[in-house]
């Protein structure tokens, strides 16, 4: 086993020479099943038996009978596309704390990743995922406790980012089929990327978000293709939901990215409700590594509150 490094992009993943590849986060995972503290019961549900994929399931207070079914919200985590999984404890407890402050139904998808897997990979899986949420065979998990009629997507980082192409797709594909209609998606601190330098709090991540977006999505000529830089998308006005809600962190690298991201939906002729907040103070993925904080629970807040406004 070589200790040689072929490419190295710490904190994130290393890949050495005899192609062995190390995450150096995201590896952890947790058990689906009652969360003490919010009382939300998760659920993990092979979808595909073929490949092994499965959603991870969140159903606040399961035993309650309520006469109105729940808004269903389709949730991509993040993880550069590179590192994470459904189980992830990271997401997982960040998705407990949400299903019980916005009272929806979650259902976390587990996704492939790079760079075993690179782009389209992830967006195969989360279109499968969506066709399965359409279909009767999701009937016995959901259709007791969710309305696929009110159905949202959201995620953080390349979540957010396969938030925005799994609404495009489903726009210019006219949607999934069945019950589903998308209400409205939530992108939180979004992956998107580009070959110029928005900003100075760009200049020091520069070098290891460019490895890292060559890593997922290797077919790319340069840091503007469409899936990276959205500024370079046609069907920007196209994207099939009623209403945006973009989430960002004043000091964070990206934040000129989801700025850029907003001017550029309302210029596209999408015609939708935008809503974009700024949280002050805080770095990237504040909201997960302090879910204790002030700044955290106000980002909850925004996220709960643009789901009960619009449902």
């Amino acid at each position: 086993m070589s200790n040689e490094i072929a490419t190295d992009l710490t904190p994130i993943i290393k890949i050495y020479k005899d192609g062995r590849i190390e995450r150096l986060r995201g590896t952890a995972t947790v058990a689906a099943g009652l969360d003490p503290k919010t009382r939300v019961e998760s659920t993990d549900v092979v979808i595909s038996p073929e490949t092994g994929r499965y959603i991870r399931l969140y159903i606040p207070n399961p035993t309650t009978k309520t006469p109105q079914k729940k808004p269903l919200l389709v949730y991509f985590h993040g993880g550069t596309y590179l590192t994470s999984s459904a189980a992830d404890p990271y997401f997982h407890n960040y998705l407990n704390s949400l299903a019980a402050s916005a009272n929806v139904v979650i259902v976390s998808i587990d996704y492939r990743i790079g760079p075993e897997n690179p782009l389209p990979a992830a967006f195969e899986d989360s279109w499968s995922a969506l066709k399965w949420i359409a279909s009767s065979d999701s009937d016995k998990w959901l259709s007791p406790h969710a309305d696929r009629g009110r159905l949202f997507m959201a995620g953080d980082g390349a979540g957010a980012n396969l938030s925005h192409q799994m609404a495009l797709k489903y726009g210019l594909e006219g949607g999934v089929g069945g019950e589903v209609k998308l209400i409205g998606i939530v992108l939180v601190i979004p992956y998107f990327w580009g070959s110029a330098r928005m900003s100075k709090q760009e200049e020091p991540f520069a070098a290891i978000t460019d490895g890292l977006w060559r890593l997922a999505l290797p077919t790319a000529k340069d840091m503007d293709d469409p899936i990276i830089n959205p500024e370079n998308e046609p069907n920007l006005g196209k994207l099939g939901c009623e209403k945006v809600l973009i989430c960002l962190a004043e000091k964070d690298w990206f934040k000129a990215r989801g700025l850029l991201y907003a001017e550029l939906l309302k210029k596209s002729g999408w015609g939708g409700d935008l809503q974009v907040h700024e949280i002050k103070g805080v770095p990237h993925n504040f909201y997960l590594d302090h879910p204790e904080t002030q700044q955290a629970a106000e980002l909850m807040k925004i996220v709960s509150d643009f789901f009960r406004s619009t449902s």
